[in-house]
């Protein structure tokens, strides 16, 4: 029950267009106010009937828009309706006029939990954009993250500090692969004009997704596609060639270009592997070199000549794609942690487990104490 006398309103489900959408009303009138609107089939009010049972009827009006309520307490009433907004906007907007306060669904899903780990984590698997992360999501929500800051806490009650130590380190370990539980990763294809970086991201993603056009400087705009490697969720982006010129839009798509490249999580630098290697690719390796190089058009002839290490690939024939896919995991995943391992997922966590074990490291243990103990733990 919400506190005090404030009925609340919650939109459960997305905006947008839906086969089903939920509202949530809670308060001291909630039923109440629910029945001004709801017409049951069969004419009992829902202040008449058993709780935890299912009805259907209609809103504000004979015929009106069909809705199913459920009655979980005197105090909370969800409905649920066609998922149009006009549905969803018809229902909102008469419980706003009757004195309902909305609230985001965020802070709802914060009000039901006393742990903020667990509100946190729930909030988050809501924005999970593959099943792999979502499963990692949900291992925090059921409590990894809580038991392994619990068991830290211990430990430094118990003066166990190199114990403490190890066990923050096993969790900002996986720090980097938390922080990208929700976004997932970018990846950024750059390299000379016309190497094949559109055709390699429609081959990574599997669909023509990038327009491929055999003429140097097709690509002038930064084109984006969404994928999943192995499960991972993945931007693939698609850029402007980098070479030299003195056309005003080449710069300025190679500058978008550039841009790109210093936010990537990976870089994949691609050269066509039947061009020789020339200074502008040494130059190019030089400038990034903790990128993955990619030897494309490996269908053709290779041509002669010194060529660094790299994945050899053939965007036209798909070859080459199935180890690139696993390098790019290798570089960006490393070592993939085990379902249920707890792991630190928002900036917040990262710091306060940062500045814990910076505390331990001076031999701090309440100043540790307190960053385990307080927000956002």
């Amino acid at each position: 029950m919400p506190p005090g006398k404030i009925n609340r309103l919650v939109l459960l489900t997305p905006p947008g267009r839906s086969a089903l959408a939920t509202l949530r009303v809670e308060g001291p009138q909630a039923v109440a106010l629910v029945d001004q609107f709801f017409l049951p089939v069969g004419g009992r009010p829902l202040s008449d009937r058993a709780i935890g049972s299912i009805y259907f009827g209609h809103w504000s009006r004979s015929g009106g828009e069909e809705v199913v309520l459920s009655q979980h307490s005197q105090d909370q009433v969800e409905i649920h309706c066609h998922g149009g907004t006009i549905s969803v906007n018809l229902l909102r907007q008469s419980l706003l006029a009757a004195g309902c306060e909305e609230i985001p669904w965020q802070q709802w899903i914060a009000s039901q939990h006393s742990d903020p780990i667990t509100s946190d984590a729930l909030i988050a698997l809501a924005e999970a954009k593959s099943q792999r992360t979502a499963l990692f999501l949900l291992a925090q929500a059921e409590g990894a993250l809580r038991g392994a800051i619990e068991n830290i806490i211990l430990l430094l009650r118990q003066r166990d500090l190199p114990a403490a130590c190890d066990a923050l380190d096993a969790l900002l370990i996986h720090a980097p692969l938390g922080k990208h539980l929700i976004c997932g990763w970018r990846v950024v294809l750059a390299g000379r004009p016309n190497v094949g970086k559109s055709s390699l991201i429609n081959a990574l993603v599997g669909y023509q997704r990038a327009i491929v056009y055999d003429k140097p400087g097709t690509t002038r705009d930064v084109l984006m596609a969404q994928t999943a490697l192995e499960g991972w969720p993945i931007e693939l982006i698609d850029t402007a060639g980098l070479h030299s010129s003195r056309d005003s839009l080449e710069l300025a798509a190679m500058e978008a270009t550039e841009a790109s490249l210093e936010k990537a999580d990976l870089a994949l630098l691609v050269f066509d592997a039947f061009l020789p290697w020339s200074t502008e690719d040494d130059a190019l390796t030089e400038r990034w070199p903790t990128a993955l190089v990619v030897h494309n058009k490996c269908d053709l002839e290779a041509a002669a000549g010194f060529r660094p290490e790299g994945v050899q690939s053939s965007a036209q024939l798909t070859g080459g794609v199935a180890e690139l896919c696993e390098q790019i995991i290798a570089r960006l995943i490393g070592k993939v942690p085990e379902d249920a391992a707890a792991i630190p997922f928002t900036d917040e966590q990262t710091r306060a487990l940062t500045a814990a074990r910076c505390a331990l490291a001076r031999n701090e243990v309440s100043l540790a104490l307190d960053r385990l103990s307080g927000p956002p733990f």
